[in-house]
């Protein structure tokens, strides 16, 4: 079936490419520029700043693979999220569809199959933080703790540079899969106002988004760009039915329970979180003199969110809750980044002296809830905890700069050298004392007095870059970077990459390079219990005395090495085709473990039990399942693939313009060595079947994106079909059987129709998932056994990996003012 609708699918736009080629008029036009956002196109003609530090380098000249995405590329997706936006782009850019416990409440991203911390993502070329919310639950994302992208409002943006190539030895850590560089617009008149609004078909997932850009000057050769955006997104509810409540004996038991609104429904975790979302931008420049810049930028934004956690029967607390209760996770989030900096020369060379602090500050709640211990010892509860509070900042000062010097080579031979200082704090603070009495609130205990603690941390860095044109048709580019952290030690990168142009018409790039990734503080030191209604489990931090009775004592960087050649084709002026082959290798990867039992597991190790209680940690005593989550430098992998861009820009005369496009990436992660495991837990190991296939399996390898964006008159349509190869997981009630669960290959239609009512005014309408596809469920088999052990994960009927998400068809509407 997915092989006949690839086949399918790739035939028709080749074919249409071809009659595109054949029939495109007036091939100077400025169509040729134009940008077929349902591919990400090159952008012809763009001046890209990412990747390399020569200055006036266009992205089809580019040495290393770039894609360029403008502002109504963003836009035309209809989602109002700058990750869903990036994610409906870039074939090998996989969005979050659904978390665990609080990462539901920041969903994240993930580049080439890698951790969402293997990509570096900036702001005008400056580090962003990252959250301080932590994705600590199992699943492809777990770790993830990068700068949170919705925290850009889209309509500040100009446009976004994706760099697909290891940079560590150009940017420093994170940047092994790749770089995220978000351009914010710097109009110093003139705006825009939007309004969006929709929802999901079968339910829920109500949005309505408002956003502003206004440029102006305040004073002479100075520009002020302002932008606001308040959106709200409603809750969905995709969940089967809890295992529990139709259970004979339960029903039996409470019959109170059937009075619960929406009985047998009664549990929702299986779906989109609740939030609002306020977020502002402003990028401000000023020439003060001549060659010599003074700018800013600031980013400010805070959200209010909330999730359904695990229905709780009537025994729980029956004196509060008589018909059961649903408890929900809580947050209050403030997110703030500056940056001031000045560019100048200083004896011929250009300068950037620049200083980033970012914070992210999460105060997590529970509502809906109870201290079951509490009230049996003190005969009351709150129902609403302050269950304690994430932040994390980070303070960058760079100074860079770079001259051309003429060598005799074909070009000025251009040097750039920085130098970087970091600082990077992680914090936790305490519940309050109710939140984290004995085994503390229902659904997620207060953070205990040992999970608290504030960490930091401090690097120094250095680097070199030399690029230049040897001969007219090649360019070299080597970079050097040497780094020194207070936490552990050194780490020296380097990067060669090189480009030769056989004739306008063909190329061919390459880079060779070996890269790092330092642990962030919060996989070094997050410490929390997770429970569930019949289970918990303590995720342990790897610097802890706790890990230590485990064998784990703390976490090293990962190493990597990447390698990457393509082919860059331009057979006509208004056709730009580009592959690129490449192999990324991380030696000790950071990843999360699998379940390690203390007891109600298949196996279990003593050793965990005694770390938990190490670590301080008092769990309920009424479950079923305990143990601890810990984070490892457990593997190597190594991932190989492709990615392949082809768009044509063609002219039909009274029949309109058409941008097609093809996209395509695949990418293969295997898992080359697995650590092995320490002594005091075997027999368990550290990654189960289920942690092996979030890292191999659960993206899919392949992933294309063809498209058309036809423009006639007054209309524009944007058509893109998403073809998503299979991907799998494996999963186990108690770690003694697994199941694997497959969604097979499926195509995903989003189309969006807009007109222009005005120079001023213009209206759209859209889908995203026109026909409503939805994975496939869960394998029966485990959803058997878990209904057979009464276990509430039997209510998550659709697999939360899904590439495409649990939810279906989303509508919207959307109007823009320009002025």
């Amino acid at each position: 079936m997915h092989k006949a609708i690839l086949k399918t699918g790739v035939a028709a736009v080749l074919s249409t490419l071809a009659f595109g080629v054949a029939h495109a008029a007036d091939p100077a036009a400025d169509d040729v520029a134009a940008s077929a956002d349902v591919g990400a196109a090159p952008n012809v003609g763009a001046v890209i700043v990412t990747g390399t530090r020569s200055s006036g380098i266009k992205v089809e000249n580019s040495a290393s693979p770039i894609q360029v995405l403008d502002s109504a590329s963003l836009q035309r997706t209809g989602q109002p999220d700058l990750i869903q936006a990036l994610a409906q782009n870039l074939p090998s850019f996989t969005a979050q569809a659904f978390g665990g416990d609080t990462a539901n409440l920041t969903l994240s991203a993930r580049l080439r199959g890698l951790s969402p911390n293997n990509t570096l993502v900036l702001i005008n070329g400056k580090r962003r933080h990252g959250t301080a919310n932590l994705a600590v639950l199992g699943g492809p994302y777990q770790g993830g703790a990068a700068a949170d992208l919705n925290y850009i409002p889209v309509s500040a943006i100009d446009h976004i540079e994706v760099l697909q190539d290891g940079a560590a030895a150009q940017y420093g850590s994170d940047a092994i899969a790749g770089v995220v560089n978000i351009i914010l617009k710097s109009n110093n008149h003139g705006g825009t106002a939007t309004v969006n609004g929709g929802g999901y078909v079968d339910g829920g997932g109500r949005t309505l988004d408002g956003s502003a850009n206004i440029g102006v000057e305040p004073f002479a050769d100075a520009y002020l760009s302002l932008t606001a955006e308040s959106k709200y997104h409603g809750y969905s509810d995709r969940g089967g039915i809890d295992p529990r409540v139709v259970d004979p004996a339960n029903m039996a038991a409470y019959p109170t329970m059937f009075q619960h609104p929406g009985y047998p429904h009664v549990n929702h975790i299986a779906g989109d979180a609740q939030y609002h979302l306020n977020v502002f931008a402003a990028n401000f420049g000023w020439d003060f003199a001549p060659d010599s810049q003074l700018y800013a930028i600031a980013t400010a934004g805070r959200k209010e969110a909330r999730a359904f956690e695990n229905y709780r029967l009537p025994s729980r607390l029956p004196k509060i809750y008589p018909n059961g209760f649903s408890p929900k996770e809580t947050m209050k989030e403030e997110d703030f980044a500056f940056t001031a900096g000045v560019k100048g020369k200083l004896a011929g060379w250009n300068t950037d002296l620049s200083s980033t602090y970012g914070r992210d500050k999460a105060r997590i709640g529970v509502a809906d809830s109870g201290n079951v211990s509490l009230f049996n010892d003190t005969g009351s509860t709150p129902t609403n905890f302050s269950a304690g509070t994430f932040i994390a900042s980070q303070l960058t000062t760079t100074l860079e700069a770079n001259k051309e010097f003429e060598i005799g080579w074909a070009k000025p031979l251009n040097i750039a050298a920085g130098v970087e200082h970091r600082i990077d704090k992680y914090e936790i603070e305490a519940g309050d004392p109710a939140s984290r009495y004995k085994e503390g609130s229902q659904s997620y205990p207060g953070f205990s007095l040992t999970d608290a603690g504030s960490h930091r941390r401090t690097n120094q860095a250095a680097y070199v870059d030399f690029a230049g044109n040897p001969v007219t048709d090649l360019t070299v580019d080597l970079a050097a970077r040497y780094e020194h952290f207070s936490d552990f030690g050194n780490a020296k990168v380097g990067k060669i990459t090189s480009r030769y142009d056989f004739s306008p018409a063909a190329a061919v790039r390459g880079t060779f390079s070996n890269g790092f990734r330092a642990p962030t503080l919060a996989e070094e030191y997050y410490s929390a219990t997770n429970v569930g209604p019949t289970t918990a489990f303590v995720q342990l931090a790897p610097n802890s005395a706790g890990a230590r009775l485990v064998g784990v004592d703390g976490l090293k960087p990962e190493r990597s090495t990447n390698l990457s050649l393509g082919i860059v084709l331009n057979p006509a002026s208004n056709v730009a085709i580009t592959l690129d082959v490449y192999q990324i290798k991380i030696r000790d990867r950071i990843v999360g473990s699998g379940a390690l039992y203390g007891s109600g597991g298949s196996v279990n190790s003593p050793a965990v039990t005694a770390a938990i209680k190490a670590n301080g940690n008092v769990l309920d005593s009424t479950v079923s399942q305990t143990g601890i989550n810990i984070f490892s430098n457990g593997v190597d992998t190594r991932s190989r693939g492709l990615e392949f861009v082809t768009t044509i820009n063609s002219n039909y005369g009274t029949a309109g313009k058409v941008d097609w496009s093809i996209a395509a990436n695949y990418n293969k992660v295997e898992v080359t060595k697995i650590n092995q495991a320490p002594a005091q837990l075997l027999p368990q190991t550290l990654l189960d079947k289920t942690a092996i296939s979030d890292l191999e399996t659960a993206s899919p390898r392949m992933r294309m994106n063809l498209g058309a964006l036809w423009k006639i008159g007054n209309w524009t349509v944007n058509l893109r079909e998403a073809i998503y190869g299979k991907s799998s997981e494996y999963g186990s009630e108690d770690g003694s059987v697994y199941h694997k669960t497959e969604i097979a290959a499926k195509g995903i239609t989003d189309l969006e129709v807009g007109y222009k009512i005005s120079t001023a005014w213009s209206v759209a309408v859209g889908a995203n998932n026109l026909f409503n596809t939805y994975p496939n469920g869960v394998n029966p088999a485990l959803l058997a056994d878990q209904r057979a052990a009464g276990d509430n994960a039997a209510v998550n009927i659709l697999p939360s990996f899904s590439p495409f998400g649990i939810n279906g068809s989303y509508y919207y509407a959307r109007a823009n003012y320009k002025f």
